[in-house]
């Protein structure tokens, strides 16, 4: 029998996100927008959004062709050779997809070298899997940025996958450019395959003026490599349960479709039309431009706090996604994050996320 941990992220979550008169302030997700107001966000009033004639059958079994070109399209961005849209496979959230690829790839014998802190799911799952886990450790001081030197002492003879998480849940870091290619540079040298869950791209709210966004893992030149993404958090759209997998590597595109018969076989074709429409040209600008805005808003109120009580709390100020790692202390030492917790829930009605580092 797999031995499957507690998923200590989800379980908390579950236990107090619905809670009565509680201001959720975990969400990770930019607010969520409606069918009306993904309508109105489109400057192309004529486009229809559901095509109510097409019969449910279980569809498109690895997306329709227009929902993968659209998705290629966007991890492409600044690739000097675009993805081909086969080189896509839609999943159900980016949750189904990170499980489903290291279903694929990940068995006992692996190793797997893992970013940490992270969404609990990437590292995991592997151990569910049977294989070894090494966390590379990401450190405040180096804004949270992974150190490149480390990989050397981190990795085996038979570490099989590295996974990325850019940008990083919870920190709101940014792995730049460079250190990608660096990372990519070390893996490809130990044909070692990288992994980057891509989910918080495009939503680069507060990188400087000399700082570009990063390209997606997979316009970098090395083949073995893959990213998974969704249309949950940075397009706010979190109720149709729709992400994807996509790689330069076909044949790793070929076995995880072959995996997936035992699971999910196919999307929802509603789920894929609502993915379609929010990824076309008329709507994709203005919903990005109304979450980096949401996103810029509320960084700025959580700034003021932490400046506010900088006598116990600290952070390194996130550059994009919408998560952040606010650290408190009491004494110089850090506090018990979930009794602090279950006590600002109780005298406040707030709630918010806890990571454990």
């Amino acid at each position: 029998m797999v031995k499957i941990e507690p998923f200590q992220v989800e379980q908390w979550m579950d236990r107090y996100e619905t809670t009565p008169g509680v201001i959720n302030t975990a969400e990770t997700c930019v607010a969520s927008v409606s069918i009306d107001e993904l309508i109105a966000l489109s400057s192309d009033k004529k486009a229809k959004l559901l095509n109510f004639s097409l019969p449910l059958t279980y569809g498109a079994i690895r997306g329709s062709d227009q929902l993968r070109q659209r998705v290629a399209d966007l991890v492409s961005k600044g690739a000097s050779t675009p993805l081909p849209a086969e080189n896509v496979l839609i999943t159900q959230g980016a949750i189904g997809a990170n499980f489903l690829l290291l279903y694929t790839l990940i068995g006992p014998g692996d190793h797997v070298v893992c970013v940490h802190p992270t969404y609990e799911q990437l590292y995991a799952v592997p151990g569910h899997l049977g294989a070894e886990v090494s966390l590379w450790k990401l450190k405040a001081e180096n804004g949270y940025v992974p150190d490149v030197s480390e990989l050397e002492s981190l990795v085996r003879s038979n570490t099989k996958l590295i996974v990325l998480n850019n940008p990083n849940n919870p920190t709101g870091s940014v792995i730049p450019r460079g250190v990608l290619e660096q990372i990519v540079s070390f893996a490809q040298a130990r044909d070692i395959t990288i992994m980057s869950d891509e989910v918080y791209a495009p939503l680069f709210h507060s990188l400087a003026p000399s700082e570009q966004p990063p390209p997606s893992i997979l316009s970098l030149g090395y083949t073995k490599t893959v990213a998974t993404g969704s249309m949950s958090k940075a397009f706010s759209l979190a109720g149709i349960r729709l992400g994807w997998i996509a790689s330069r590597d076909s044949s790793l595109i070929e076995a995880v479709a072959s995996a997936r018969d035992y699971t999910t076989i196919s999307v929802s074709q509603l789920d894929d039309q609502v993915a379609s429409y929010a990824l076309s040209p008329a709507v994709l600008p203005s919903l990005v431009e109304r979450n980096l805005g949401i996103a810029r808003t509320n960084l700025e109120l959580l700034d003021g706090f932490v400046r506010r009580y900088g006598s116990v709390c600290s952070w390194v100020k996130p550059k994009a996604g919408t998560t952040a790692l606010v650290q408190f202390r009491k004494g110089g030492e850090p506090v018990d994050d979930e009794s602090v917790l279950r006590e600002g829930l109780r005298k406040l009605g707030a709630y918010v996320e806890e990571y454990l580092m």
